[in-house]
């Protein structure tokens, strides 16, 4: 069977009585089992029982616990000069958390630049998770040994690519779900909508992750799109839509998990907007100021998801001072191996980055080659 032997699939229809619909939400408030005070919400999500297993609850907060860690530490070594930039996901560790527990070792996770907490809470070494932010000019870990695509920096590139290894897995009777990473900006892209329109066309194994954080860099969610909803982008589609609280790890792990399932059941792809924020600026190399007030931060640092969690455990009888404390250490050590697998500048070969652009060099390019090797010849003749 080919590409063009599949049919245009028409889909299962949902009923509204679940959250996975294919009818406008509009300004609906965003689905959730917490609110933010880490109680649950009366009328909410009804996660199963064994999403809200304790053992399961607690190894969802270490994950948080270490994307928050890793995070920390990532921000302070681009300060140190041990990375050329850090895009932090501070406000974002329940996305990152959950993306990357919601999927079974033998999927595929497509991030982007900003994910790379999902990385470590995916097993990735941190120094390796960090190779790309670093300047080198490969990713740093072996992506099929991790089944974790590199890092996309140009927004939702990496969408079609999901959506050709998912219909592949699907051709090929494997089952494989891909989960693909987005921010609120990438949903403005043309690589966006071809991917969704061709998952949708072909009911490939995938889920559209959208972390709305609401800045595409400077440019603040009202003036990227008049629609309602980022979710409401899945009914041009044919595809259900689901708006979730990115900040309530419990709801992100409930329709994650729904949406991986649908996949794998041959039910087709699913578009979820994660209504969340990012805390810190765009990167380093940005003045968030500049757009947006410090009064609006502190809204969202009351709803972080940690705390959030944290509070529902600690009600629950699953967390006290002393459990907590030693999960800190946990994280402590994890950041100790992190500054010292960073501490070593890489050795890099400016040759290099000649070797891999053709596969016969053009005659620019070993023009640019000759430059390089002279001008370091010169350097070194002064040294």
């Amino acid at each position: 069977m080919t590409l063009l032997d599949l049919p245009p699939a028409t889909g299962p229809h949902h009923p509204a009585a679940t959250p996975f619909r294919a009818t406008p939400l509009g300004d609906t408030d965003p689905l959730r089992y917490l609110d933010e005070h880490g109680a649950p919400v009366e009328g909410g999500l009804h996660p199963s029982e064994e999403e809200l297993a304790p053992e399961r609850l607690m190894a969802v907060y270490r994950a948080l616990r270490l994307a928050r860690a890793f995070d920390t530490e990532a921000t302070a070594l681009v300060m140190q000069g041990h990375l050329a930039v850090y895009p932090s996901s501070r406000g974002q560790e329940a996305c990152q958390a959950a993306a990357a527990l919601a999927i079974e070792p033998q999927d595929w996770l497509f991030p982007t630049y900003r994910d790379t907490a999902a990385l470590a809470v995916r097993g990735i070494d941190p120094a390796e998770a960090l190779t790309l932010l670093r300047g080198s000019w490969h990713c740093g870990y072996d992506p099929k040994r991790w089944r974790t695509a590199p890092q996309c920096t140009p927004l939702a590139t990496q969408a079609p690519h999901a959506v050709g290894l998912a219909l592949a897995a699907k051709l090929s009777g494997d089952p494989v779900v891909a989960l693909c990473l987005l921010g609120d900006g990438a949903t403005s892209e043309g690589d966006f909508h071809e991917a969704c329109n061709s998952a949708a066309v072909y009911q490939a194994p995938v889920v559209f992750f959208v972390q709305n954080n609401q800045y595409a860099i400077s440019v603040p969610l009202r003036k990227q799109t008049h629609a309602l909803s980022l979710a409401d982008k899945a009914v041009g589609y044919g595809m259900p839509g689901v708006r979730v609280d990115g900040n309530d790890v419990i709801a992100l792990i409930h329709v994650l998990g729904e949406a991986v399932r649908r996949a794998r059941e041959g039910e087709g792809p699913t578009l979820i907007e994660a209504v969340t924020y990012r805390i810190q600026p765009h990167t380093n190399a940005d003045d968030a100021t500049r757009y947006r007030d410090r009064h609006e931060v502190d809204i969202w640092l009351a709803r972080d998801p940690l705390d959030r969690l944290a509070k529902y455990l600690t009600a629950t009888g699953n967390l006290d001072e002393s459990l907590d404390a030693a999960i800190g250490e946990e994280g402590a050590r994890y950041t100790a191996r992190m500054r010292a697998e960073l501490a070593d500048e890489p050795k890099v070969d400016p040759a290099e980055m000649f070797e891999y652009v053709y596969a016969a060099p053009t005659p620019q390019l070993r023009a640019q080659r000759q430059m390089v090797e002279q001008s370091l010849a010169a350097d070194e003749a002064e040294e």
